[in-house]
């Protein structure tokens, strides 16, 4: 299968394009850019958890609009095109309250003006925490 994406990307070239940003402080970071996904991780510790000690559902929010965000900027046209996110759904699932959690973007539909994207967090165990999904305007620069 070939990938889906116009732009060359590694999780470390996307990690450096997070820094000084909300993604670098809530301590995302990118893990697996594959054919048609990217994978980043978030630590479930006191920058993202609430009061009661749960991974804070807004956290969730960040690490599904961020992995999405990044895969459709993945597939747009270099230079001409920005994708924005419209419209975020997140259901919360299960509660975590140590370790990692891991959240994969695939696309559901690839537009030429909207993008829609599946972001699955999962715990360590694979467990799903929440389920997510993004949409995305596709607009010229």
């Amino acid at each position: 299968m070939a990938t889906i994406f116009r732009l060359p990307a590694s999780p470390e070239s996307l990690n450096q394009l997070s820094s000084k940003t909300m993604v670098e402080t809530l301590g995302i970071e990118f893990v697996e850019v594959g054919e048609d996904f990217v994978r980043a991780r978030m630590p479930v510790d006191g920058r993202t958890v609430q009061p009661f000690g749960i991974l804070h559902g807004g956290a969730n929010a960040t690490l599904a609009e961020t992995v999405a965000s990044v895969a459709a900027t993945l597939c747009c046209d270099p230079g001409k095109q920005v994708a924005v996110g419209v419209e975020l759904n997140a259901n919360h699932i299960r509660s975590v309250r140590s370790g990692f959690v891991y959240g994969t973007a695939r696309p559901l539909h690839l537009g030429r003006s909207t993008h829609v994207w599946d972001v699955r967090i999962e715990d360590e165990e694979g467990m799903l925490v929440c389920a997510s999904r993004l949409t995305l305007l596709i607009k010229d620069r």
